[in-house]
């Protein structure tokens, strides 16, 4: 089967500069052609783009969808100038124990479906509120039944009541080992109230020694060991990355880590805005991702993130752009996706917007007219004009 998009306004392949008037083909479910439009090839179904600007599918290699539960109340206080620390994930933690799978899949399946209405066509899904061997190993489960990218995520936090250096062990050993066949990823988070740089390093390089790949939680709430742990450690991506010091960022700079920035987490937790424009000027590669979860972002738009890292974090709208959609594929190591060019996969975005500088320019408003899911059609939508 193969599907034309035509009449592109403007097509921004996250791969050099955007093609104007163009138009582009998908087979099965790989781009094979792009160029002039109506200059492309008799196709099996076509759409009309109307002068609209394409982009590729957001890449969202940061989420925690599988959870249960209302964490509004923290919401409410924070922004009447209490402080945010990590403690609250425990709230979520004991939801999502007593909830049944029914309902985190129903859950995980809302969140998904919301994403993917909004131009997400690649998500990474954490476990992380379970915290048991069994709770764990379910999460993982369900998250699997929504993604290839998923990832394990017992060192989150050490669970009220547990010993720190016990339940890390527990972590490295026999609830690593329940988990690992349902994850690709493995995650810590390195920081004041979860995980110190022992603790973290035990997990990460048992994981590794498990085969999987490794991603951490790291420089949130304060300057600390997560960002050159995650270096030293060859992870794909540290995220957060709020607080770095200039030795953080020479590390980054010297090593192949993604330096994974959540501007939604600084909104929602009134944390100061990571400087992006530092990490870009030191050559370090920069992935933007929701961090979609119950305590400290609870939003799932990518076209907010880029708006947030325009404003506020010293990002044009393409870097940013090319942040949420390039930069996620790397972070999750994929060459599959990411870009709109011939033989990456064809998820891709049609925009109600001449432009994808409208994506800043007009934050909050639902830009997303169609969606591309594997070259197929997911999402259409009327047009306001």
């Amino acid at each position: 089967m193969s599907l034309l998009i035509d009449n592109i306004g403007e097509l921004s392949t996250c791969d050099g500069e955007p093609v104007r008037d163009a138009a582009l083909v998908a087979e099965g479910e790989t781009i094979a052609w792009i160029g002039a439009a109506g200059a492309a090839p008799a196709c099996d179904e076509r759409v009309d783009a109307a002068g609209r600007a394409v982009i590729p599918g957001f890449v969202d290699s940061h989420s925690h969808l599988v959870f249960t539960g209302d964490r509004s109340a923290e919401f409410a206080a924070r922004m009447a100038g209490l402080p945010y620390s990590a403690g609250g994930i425990r709230t979520t933690v004991a939801a999502v124990r007593a909830a049944p799978d029914e309902v985190l899949r129903a859950n995980v399946a809302a969140h998904r479906a919301e994403m993917l209405h909004q131009g997400t066509t690649t998500v990474e899904i954490k476990s992380g509120y379970g915290l048991t061997v069994d709770d764990e190993a379910r999460s993982l489960r369900i998250a699997r039944e929504f993604t290839t990218e998923t990832t394990y995520l017992g060192g989150h936090v050490v669970p009220a009541g547990a010993d720190a250096d016990a339940y890390t062990a527990l972590a490295a050993g026999e609830m690593l080992r329940a988990c690992a066949p349902h994850a690709k990823w493995a995650d810590v988070f390195c920081e004041t109230g979860a995980f110190d740089a022992d603790q973290a390093r035990a997990i990460l390089t048992a994981a590794a020694d498990q085969g999987l790949g490794l991603r951490v939680h790291g420089n949130q709430l304060g300057e600390g060991p997560g960002v050159r742990l995650a270096v030293e450690l060859g992870a794909a991506s540290v995220d957060h990355c709020t607080h770095l010091s200039d030795q953080d960022v020479e590390a980054l700079a010297g090593g192949d880590t993604v330096a994974t920035l959540l501007p939604g987490v600084e909104f929602s937790t009134r944390q100061p805005f990571p400087d992006a424009a530092r990490l870009r000027d030191a050559g370090v590669t920069v992935a933007l991702a929701s961090d979609c979860n119950p305590g400290s972002c609870y939003s799932s738009s990518m076209p907010l993130m880029i708006a947030f890292a325009v404003r506020d974090m010293g990002m044009t709208v393409a870097d940013a752009l090319w942040a949420a959609t390039a930069g996620g594929a790397v972070a999750l190591r994929r060459t599959d996706i990411g870009r709109a060019t011939v033989g990456r996969r064809a998820d891709l975005v049609i925009l109600d917007a001449p432009t994808f500088v409208h994506l800043a320019y007009r934050p909050g408003v639902p830009l997303v007219h169609s969606v591309i899911h594997n070259g197929a059609m997911v999402k259409a939508a009327l047009t306001r004009r």
